[in-house]
């Protein structure tokens, strides 16, 4: 459990009732997003409140009508992921810092300049959404938000997501090594040659292509070889 001080509401309201939580808001907004997040560590306290500034309990009465059940876990959960949230200001900004740098990294990873095939540098799609008055909402996933923020900025920004498969053909030295590469994205067919090389293809985002080299480079010595195969978008 977190600290009462470190603790903000979740509040639902429903069937002219009211339904509070105190939660830690970073973990709270990771069980909003589908992560897996132990209750346990999320709340502040055991219990639903109709009034939590007040100490004041929700009756069993009023979970029954609205949850059909009196189990904490069960009401706790649906007031998390339903409910608001609310935040201090210093909170709300903090989350909105969080969510926009993870939107940033988002792009830069997964996205490319289609005129010179390489990825914008998260500085330049931080200052366009900047220029473009983005905003953040620190509620809603990346995902979600990735698709607004590229349509803002593809006014001032020539954008493109696009995926690459490249094959790889890594010597039998250090072929050992080779699954390591398939960390940087997915595995799609891979083949041992009689001298004990290995060929693969590996499919990854575009954006993190110069990454996937330097660590290709890493596990073979520089020995290895690589092609792009095909580029998706």
């Amino acid at each position: 459990m977190i600290p009462l001080d470190q603790a903000v509401v979740a509040r639902l309201e429903s069937y002219g009732e009211r339904f509070e939580v105190l939660v830690d808001p970073n973990l709270a907004m990771r069980i909003r997003q589908g992560e897996d997040v132990d209750l346990e560590e999320v709340v502040a306290a055991d219990s639903i409140f109709s009034n939590a500034a007040h100490a004041e309990r929700a009756s069993e009465e009023a979970l029954l009508k609205v949850f059909k059940t009196t189990e904490f876990e069960e009401a706790a959960l649906r007031i998390i992921r339903k409910g608001e949230i609310h935040l201090t200001s210093e909170q709300r900004r903090h989350l909105i810092a969080e969510k926009r740098n993870r939107v940033v990294t988002f792009i830069a990873r997964n996205a490319v300049n289609p005129q010179s095939g390489f990825p914008h540098p998260p500085q330049r799609i931080e200052l366009a959404m900047e220029e473009a008055r983005v905003s953040i909402d620190p509620f809603k996933s990346v995902e979600e938000q990735v698709k607004e923020v590229v349509k803002a900025l593809r006014p001032l920004l020539p954008i493109r997501f696009e995926e690459i498969r490249i094959a790889v053909k890594i010597p039998a030295d250090y072929a050992a090594r080779a699954y390591e590469i398939t960390t940087a994205g997915s595995l799609e067919r891979e083949e041992w040659q009689k001298d004990g090389s290995w060929i693969a293809v590996v499919k990854i985002p575009a954006g993190i292509q110069e990454e996937f080299y330097d660590l290709v480079n890493k596990v073979s010595k520089g020995n290895a070889e690589t092609r792009i195969v095909e580029r998706m978008s």
